[in-house]
């Protein structure tokens, strides 16, 4: 028996906000939406276009508190080829939560507070 990565999930409560700030920060566009035939909650699986690990957001349409993440001690981690550049873009759109210059990494924090390690290419 084996086991891969699909996806992982994130509960957004601002689909088009959530879009906006995965293209612009990370360059990750749509490439499945599924929308319930009551329209209760709206799925986007979102891609790299690079490997085939997605990320999902899911929407629940009638949900108007933000979600409680706890501590939020858990993270998604992604890989750039120029750290530098992407250290400049994050930086200047303000989502830039925590720092470990020690380490070589960076995390952002999307709308809804996930965080997003950030890691140097390991060429």
């Amino acid at each position: 028996m084996e086991f891969k990565f699909v996806h992982n999930n994130f509960n957004v409560l601002n689909l088009e906000k959530s879009l906006e700030f995965y293209k612009e920060a990370l360059g990750f566009t749509e490439s499945k939406r599924i929308v319930a035939d009551d329209n209760s909650f709206i799925l986007v699986y979102l891609t790299d276009g690079k490997s085939e690990h997605l990320l999902e957001l899911t929407y629940l349409t009638d949900r108007a508190n933000p979600y409680d993440l706890g501590e939020n001690e858990f993270h998604l981690a992604v890989e750039t080829d120029d750290f530098d550049a992407s250290y400049k873009k994050h930086l200047e759109m303000g989502c830039i939560v925590f720092e470990n210059k020690a380490m070589g990494i960076y995390f952002i924090a999307d709308p809804d507070n996930y965080w997003i390690e950030i890691l140097p290419s390991k060429k």
